[in-house]
Protein backbone atom coordinates (compact mmCIF):
# COMPACT_ATOMS: atom_id res chain seq x y z
CA UNK A 1 0.00 0.00 0.00
CA UNK A 2 1.48 3.35 -0.96
CA UNK A 3 0.59 7.00 -1.13
CA UNK A 4 1.36 9.31 -4.06
CA UNK A 5 4.88 10.70 -3.72
CA UNK A 6 3.46 14.25 -3.67
CA UNK A 7 1.35 13.52 -0.61
CA UNK A 8 2.62 15.24 2.56
CA UNK A 9 2.14 11.87 4.30
CA UNK A 10 4.11 9.81 1.75
CA UNK A 11 7.47 9.87 3.52
CA UNK A 12 5.94 9.24 6.94
CA UNK A 13 3.89 6.29 5.66
CA UNK A 14 6.91 4.85 3.82
CA UNK A 15 9.13 5.14 6.90
CA UNK A 16 6.41 3.47 8.97
CA UNK A 17 6.02 0.60 6.49
CA UNK A 18 9.80 0.16 6.43
CA UNK A 19 9.76 -0.17 10.22
CA UNK A 20 11.86 2.96 10.69
CA UNK A 21 9.38 4.71 12.97
CA UNK A 22 6.64 3.77 15.38
CA UNK A 23 3.10 5.07 15.47
CA UNK A 24 1.26 5.04 18.77
CA UNK A 25 -2.50 4.43 18.66
CA UNK A 26 -5.38 3.73 20.98
CA UNK A 27 -8.61 1.90 20.13
CA UNK A 28 -10.34 5.30 19.77
CA UNK A 29 -7.71 6.51 17.31
CA UNK A 30 -7.95 3.35 15.22
CA UNK A 31 -11.72 3.81 14.99
CA UNK A 32 -11.26 7.39 13.82
CA UNK A 33 -8.66 6.35 11.24
CA UNK A 34 -11.00 3.66 9.93
CA UNK A 35 -13.90 6.12 9.71
CA UNK A 36 -11.86 8.73 7.83
CA UNK A 37 -10.21 6.22 5.50
CA UNK A 38 -13.60 4.65 4.68
CA UNK A 39 -14.85 8.06 3.54
CA UNK A 40 -11.94 8.47 1.12
CA UNK A 41 -11.60 5.04 -0.51
CA UNK A 42 -13.66 1.92 -1.14
CA UNK A 43 -14.62 -0.32 1.75
CA UNK A 44 -12.38 -3.12 0.44
CA UNK A 45 -9.36 -0.84 0.13
CA UNK A 46 -10.06 0.67 3.56
CA UNK A 47 -10.02 -2.83 5.06
CA UNK A 48 -6.71 -3.63 3.34
CA UNK A 49 -5.20 -0.36 4.52
CA UNK A 50 -6.36 -0.84 8.11
CA UNK A 51 -4.94 -4.38 8.10
CA UNK A 52 -1.62 -3.05 6.78
CA UNK A 53 -1.60 -0.54 9.60
CA UNK A 54 -2.75 -2.75 12.46
CA UNK A 55 -0.57 -5.74 11.61
CA UNK A 56 2.71 -3.82 11.71
CA UNK A 57 5.06 -4.72 14.57
CA UNK A 58 5.98 -1.04 14.90
CA UNK A 59 2.40 -0.02 15.68
CA UNK A 60 2.41 0.78 19.40
CA UNK A 61 -0.98 0.10 20.94
CA UNK A 62 -1.97 1.74 24.17
CA UNK A 63 -5.21 2.08 26.05
CA UNK A 64 -5.00 5.32 28.03
CA UNK A 65 -6.27 4.99 31.57
CA UNK A 66 -5.95 8.71 32.28
CA UNK A 67 -7.81 11.56 30.61
CA UNK A 68 -5.76 14.73 30.75
CA UNK A 69 -8.26 17.02 28.95
CA UNK A 70 -5.54 19.43 27.84
CA UNK A 71 -7.28 20.57 24.65
CA UNK A 72 -10.45 22.52 25.36
CA UNK A 73 -11.12 23.96 21.88
CA UNK A 74 -11.71 20.50 20.39
CA UNK A 75 -12.05 17.92 23.17
CA UNK A 76 -12.12 15.09 20.61
CA UNK A 77 -8.41 15.77 19.98
CA UNK A 78 -7.61 14.77 23.56
CA UNK A 79 -7.57 11.11 22.56
CA UNK A 80 -4.32 11.79 20.67
CA UNK A 81 -2.80 13.61 23.63
CA UNK A 82 -3.81 10.89 26.08
CA UNK A 83 -2.41 8.24 23.75
CA UNK A 84 0.87 10.12 23.30
CA UNK A 85 1.33 10.54 27.04
CA UNK A 86 0.36 6.99 28.03
CA UNK A 87 2.25 5.49 25.09
CA UNK A 88 5.33 7.59 25.89
CA UNK A 89 5.43 9.00 22.35
CA UNK A 90 8.26 11.34 21.52
CA UNK A 91 5.78 13.77 19.96
CA UNK A 92 2.49 14.22 18.15
CA UNK A 93 2.67 14.92 14.42
CA UNK A 94 -0.24 17.09 13.32
CA UNK A 95 -1.09 20.28 11.49
CA UNK A 96 -4.18 20.75 13.66
CA UNK A 97 -3.86 24.14 15.40
CA UNK A 98 -5.76 22.89 18.44
CA UNK A 99 -2.56 21.11 19.49
CA UNK A 100 -0.71 24.45 19.73
CA UNK A 101 -2.00 24.82 23.30
CA UNK A 102 0.35 21.99 24.28
CA UNK A 103 3.32 24.29 23.67
CA UNK A 104 2.28 26.32 26.71
CA UNK A 105 1.70 23.36 29.05
CA UNK A 106 4.71 22.21 31.08
CA UNK A 107 3.18 19.07 32.56
CA UNK A 108 2.54 16.62 31.22
CA UNK A 109 4.98 17.60 28.50
CA UNK A 110 3.79 16.71 25.00
CA UNK A 111 5.81 17.94 22.02
CA UNK A 112 4.08 18.65 18.72
CA UNK A 113 5.55 18.71 15.22
CA UNK A 114 3.81 19.77 12.03
CA UNK A 115 3.81 17.26 9.20
CA UNK A 116 6.31 19.47 7.38
CA UNK A 117 8.64 19.70 10.40
CA UNK A 118 8.51 15.97 10.95
CA UNK A 119 9.10 15.20 7.26
CA UNK A 120 12.11 17.53 7.30
CA UNK A 121 13.49 15.75 10.38
CA UNK A 122 13.09 12.41 8.60
CA UNK A 123 14.84 13.75 5.51
CA UNK A 124 17.69 15.20 7.60
CA UNK A 125 18.25 11.80 9.24
CA UNK A 126 18.76 10.10 5.89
Amino acid sequence: MSLPSKSPYHQIWTEFLNGDLEICVSPEILLEYEEIISQKISSRMATILMEALTNRPNLVRTTPTWRFNLITQDPDDNKFVDCAICGMAEYIVSNDRHFDILKSIDFPLVSVRSIQEFSKELADEM
